[in-house]
Formats: C-alpha cells, sequence, structure tokens
C-alpha cells in the first residue's frame, strides 16, 4: 500500500513518496506546529513554485515523515482551501486534492509552472521564487530578469506542428512510464507532463518533447546537438598549423545524449597518478573527475537557450583544459558570482523530466558539485564566464604537470620508504606530486610549515633520496622550483 499511488492527479505520489521523499526544487514538505504554516505562508510558498517550475507542497506531513490530521484544525481548514484564492494574484493553476491516510486528512497542492504569467501576493504585491528547498522573496531587479527569462521559455512550450510521431523514441517513454509510475497511454503521460497540448482533440507535440523524446531532434530544432572537438596543445589554432585532432557531433534526444557522451569521455580522458597522504600508495585517477564533467554537460543540456539556432553545444578537449559552452546568458537572478547557491531553470519542462530521469537535481547542487569534486581531486576552481551571450565553463587538469607519466620504480621507492616519513614530509610530497613544480615558499606557505623546515626536507628529497629535482642552477635561488625526478637511471642506481 505504502508504494501505491494515493494521488489521482500524479502517480509518482505514493504515501513513501511523500513521507520520505528529500524537499527539493519540486517538493516541499509542512507539518503542524511548525513555523510559518499560516494560510499566507503556504501561499507564498505556492507562488515561488508557480514562479518556477511548478512543483507539490503537502500539508499535514511532518518533516519526520509523521502523518497528521488536518481535521484537528477545526474551522480554520477552511482558510487553507480557500488560501489560493485569498492571498495569490492573478488567478494561477493551483489543484487542491484532499486525502485520507487512515482516516487521517492531508492536502496535496499541486502547483502547474506558468510559461508566462508572474505571480504575487494579492495584499502586499510580493514577488516569490522557489531556488532549490527555499523561497526567496524577490527585488524590482530580479523580478524584471524573471520576466525576461519567461519570455524565453516559452521557446520550449511551442508546437512542433509536423513532428512524426514515428519519430518518438519508444524504449526511452516505456523506460519513462515505469520510472513515473504511469499506467495508461504514453500520449496521456505526455500530456499530463505539459509536453503535448490538444488542439481539436489532437495532440500537438511541444518543442520540449521532441528534445526529450525523439530520435532525430535535429530533424525539427537545428543546432539541438552537441559537438566534441579534441586540439593538440593548448589553443586552438587554424592554417597551416590548424590542430583539431578528433571532431565529433552528438544527435539524440537529451537522456541518449548524457548517456553517449558519458561513455565518449571516458575513454577520451587520459589518467594520472595520485598520492594518497593517508595510505601512502599512488592510485590513477581521471584527468578530470565524472561529477565534474558530466554535470557540467548535464546542465548545458538542460539550461541552455534553445532558441539560439545555429549554435550547438560545444566540449573543447585542449590538453591542459575542458571548455564546454552553451547559447544564451545565465538565466534569472544567476551570476558567475553567485552560480553555487542559485537556480533557475530556463527549460522547466526538461528540467522536471530530466530530474524524474535522476539526471539532473537542483542547477545549484549540481554546480556545487562541480566545485566540490574539482577541489577533491586537487584541481583548480572551475570557472564560468558569459562571453557574447554564451555561457562558458572551464574546467583545468593537472596533466601537464605531471609530465603524463611518473615512473614505477619512483612510484615504489616512495611506497615502500612511507612509514619512515613523518607529516612534514607526507605532506611535501603530497603537495608536489599535487600542483607539479613549485617552490620552497609555495609549499612553505599551503603546508604551514616553516621555510627552513621545509628546505630541509626539500634538500633531503633531492640529494639523499633522489626523488626530487631542484630546477635551478643557482645555489641561493628562493625562486627555485622543485619537482618529480624524472631521471630513471639516477633512480635505479640507488641503493
Amino acid at each position: 500500500m505504502i508504494n501505491e499511488p494515493i494521488s489521482k492527479i500524479d502517480s509518482q505520489i505514493t504515501l513513501k513518496y511523500l513521507q520520505t521523499q528529500h524537499e527539493n526544487q519540486y517538493f516541499e514538505r509542512k507539518g503542524l506546529g511548525e513555523r510559518d504554516i499560516k494560510p499566507s505562508k503556504i501561499a507564498d510558498e505556492l507562488i515561488g513554485m508557480a514562479n518556477a517550475d511548478g512543483g507539490i507542497l503537502v500539508f499535514g506531513i511532518s518533516d519526520k515523515g509523521e502523518i497528521q490530521d488536518l481535521q484537528s484544525l477545526g474551522d480554520k481548514l477552511d482558510n487553507y482551501r480557500k488560501l489560493v484564492f485569498d492571498f495569490i494574484a492573478p488567478p494561477c493553476k493551483v489543484q487542491l486534492e484532499e486525502v485520507f491516510v487512515d482516516d487521517k486528512l492531508i492536502f496535496i497542492f499541486h502547483v502547474e509552472q506558468d510559461l508566462e504569467t508572474m505571480f504575487f501576493r494579492k495584499d502586499n504585491e510580493t514577488f516569490f521564487l522557489r531556488v532549490a528547498d527555499s523561497n526567496r522573496e524577490l527585488n524590482q531587479a530580479q523580478i524584471k530578469k524573471l520576466e525576461y527569462d519567461k519570455n524565453i521559455r516559452l521557446f520550449e512550450d511551442e508546437a512542433v506542428i509536423d513532428f512524426d510521431s514515428d519519430d518518438l523514441d519508444q524504449t526511452l517513454l516505456q523506460e519513462y512510464q515505469q520510472k513515473v509510475n504511469f499506467k495508461g497511454d504514453l500520449l496521456d503521460l505526455l500530456y499530463k507532463k505539459h509536453l503535448l497540448s490538444k488542439k481539436d482533440g489532437i495532440y500537438q507535440f511541444k518543442k520540449s518533447c521532441v528534445l526529450l523524446f525523439s530520435q532525430n531532434p535535429e530533424k525539427y530544432i537545428p543546432s539541438a546537438s552537441v559537438r566534441y572537438v579534441r586540439f593538440e596543445g593548448l589553443e586552438s589554432k587554424t592554417g597551416t598549423e590548424h590542430n583539431v585532432i578528433k571532431d565529433v557531433r552528438f544527435e539524440n534526444n537529451i537522456p541518449n545524449l548524457i548517456d553517449k557522451i558519458r561513455q565518449f569521455l571516458h575513454i577520451s580522458f587520459k589518467e594520472f597518478f595520485f598520492l594518497d597522504i593517508n595510505i601512502g600508495k599512488f592510485k590513477k585517477v581521471p584527468e578530470y573527475p565524472e561529477e565534474a564533467w558530466l554535470e557540467a554537460v548535464v546542465n548545458a543540456l538542460c539550461h541552455r537557450s534553445y532558441n539560439v539556432q545555429g549554435n550547438a553545444i560545444y566540449i573543447k578537449h585542449f590538453d591542459d583544459r575542458l571548455e564546454i559552452s552553451n547559447s544564451g546568458p545565465l538565466p534569472a537572478q544567476v551570476t558567475v558570482d553567485n552560480i553555487r547557491t542559485e537556480r533557475f531553470a530556463r527549460n522547466p519542462r526538461i528540467a522536471r523530466v530530466l530530474e524524474d530521469f535522476n539526471y539532473v537535481r537542483q542547477l545549484n547542487e549540481g554546480v556545487k558539485r562541480i566545485y566540490e569534486s574539482m577541489e577533491k581531486s586537487m584541481l583548480a576552481k572551475p570557472i564560468y564566464e558569459v562571453r557574447n551571450g554564451n555561457v562558458y565553463l572551464t574546467l583545468r587538469n593537472n596533466i601537464s604537470l605531471h609530465n603524463k607519466t611518473i615512473h614505477a620504480d619512483l612510484m615504489k621507492k616512495i611506497e615502500e620508504n612511507w612509514h619512515n616519513y613523518n607529516d612534514t614530509e607526507r605532506n611535501i610530497l603530497v603537495y608536489i606530486f599535487g600542483y607539479g613544480n613549485v617552490t620552497a615558499g609555495e609549499i612553505a606557505q599551503n603546508t604551514q610549515v616553516h621555510i627552513n623546515t621545509v628546505r630541509k626536507y626539500l634538500n633531503k628529497f633531492v640529494e639523499n633520496e633522489r626523488i626530487l629535482t631542484r630546477f635551478s642552477d643557482k645555489q641561493r635561488d628562493i625562486n627555485a622550483k622543485y619537482g618529480v625526478n624524472k631521471d630513471v637511471g639516477v633512480l635505479s642506481n640507488d641503493k
């Protein structure tokens, strides 16, 4: 029973879902006895959802999943039944579903996202926007930018008049049907998800549906593709110095694009060795962490401006970095400075389906994972830029610093001696193997060890153990860099 649908409006909503689903962009739980459960405050939450991507607010279930009984509110219960009419303007599409669970009454508010209208509080004309799992009050500048982005959102809701239903990916549709626990006709499912419209009793396929479920979206929406370009070196060159060594275009619906690009990039990236300070062993790690580049690709596919034609998503792969670009500026209140904390879906229909597929959660959560995974891999911070109306994300690697290889003899020597090194020595080695050729001053600053102590251990690693090299002929050179010894002969002669 707990896994059976209890909603007649949304087949995904089971009792287990309402009790255990984490609050996110599309779901909010309100229990009796909590703060901010007055009808006006719940109206604020519904306004935020309506201005964003829609969603579900369940009233009468605590954060711990306890089923309460709204009948205990007595005469006040009608105030919650009327709150949409009393507090929200203009009229919005919110369906209230009253559900009994073991004779206990709960309310489920189903909020439909509106691509054009801006909603606000009737009594004070305050605008709200749901961002991740919280509600934000908007200032005038944010309201204006939200209006602009809502106009762009209209593109995914436009109908493709000449769409051939034989072009639908039936396998993917059936997979989606199982994901959302829907029993019934597939076209009815797409209609309920606002991916189809009806005109004179005939279904019309929206551009969001074509991008998500067509076998060949490019047939109907030009540039709905991803292009991977591999350059040899650090820059793009032309003419006789043309340095493109691989150029691949991916054309498919968005879910399949994600899977195909994931498989392709896995084999395209190189690997290098990372010294694990906890165990004193070298581990093979990829050129970039998957969490970073996969999240970046998914976000680009989910949030690009598909109305800007002739401009595919580009993945440009250089020796030292990965650049991912997509058309359109950053949406709504999102900037390069606050992108880790702000969120707004430019294509909410697409975002919702990808969330159902577990490809995407929230934009800001995904961006946060990009930053965190790069940091864990001891790589540079991601860089977001907006240039010429497009968004660019740059991920930098450490491959060039490692000179692509570390000799097996050197790795063996360090691993065998690891138990003899003290904490300072270990930190110095980890820092050098993580960041490449560095000065004694840089090591001292980043390891919080006095520079004289750092120099003492560096001399030991250079002169006695010969696992490092000093790159300077000057005896007293404060800018001398230290790095991994590449002289295999010296290592093999070490007794």
